[in-house]
């Protein structure tokens, strides 16, 4: 699994599902690199405002956001040459994935990283 999650939507706030779920990806070991334009930094990392603000590239782009930001988050990634879009339970762009996947990404939507992480750990 990746080491290193760039994270598309991260909340500072602690209830919120992009929040608990990085914690725990971070507490198990990956490293967390945000990306929200409103916060400046959560978890202990420095915010950035979108995937090319990014200091590295990321093994996995993780989105917590709307169907309807998944496009331009998609041709972001293959701007930059990213090859794995993670999209969390209950978001779904089946448009955006066949682009993705037209374009070498590997695509998981409309599954939690947090609850595979925990199956595949046990």
């Amino acid at each position: 699994m990746a080491k290193t999650i760039a994270v598309v939507g991260l909340s500072d706030d602690p209830t919120k599902a992009s929040h608990f779920v990085s914690a725990y990806m971070q507490r198990a070991g990956k490293k967390i690199l945000p990306v929200n334009p409103a916060v400046t930094s959560v978890l202990g990392e420095t915010s950035y405002a979108s995937l090319s603000e990014l200091p590295e590239k990321p093994d996995v782009v993780n989105v917590f956001r709307l169907p309807r930001a998944i496009p331009a988050i998609v041709d972001e990634m293959i701007t930059l040459g990213l090859k794995a879009l993670w999209v969390q339970q209950g978001i779904r762009n089946e448009e955006a994935a066949r682009k993705a996947e037209a374009a070498g990404i590997h695509v998981v939507m409309d599954r939690c990283i947090m609850v595979e992480h925990r199956m595949r750990t046990r």
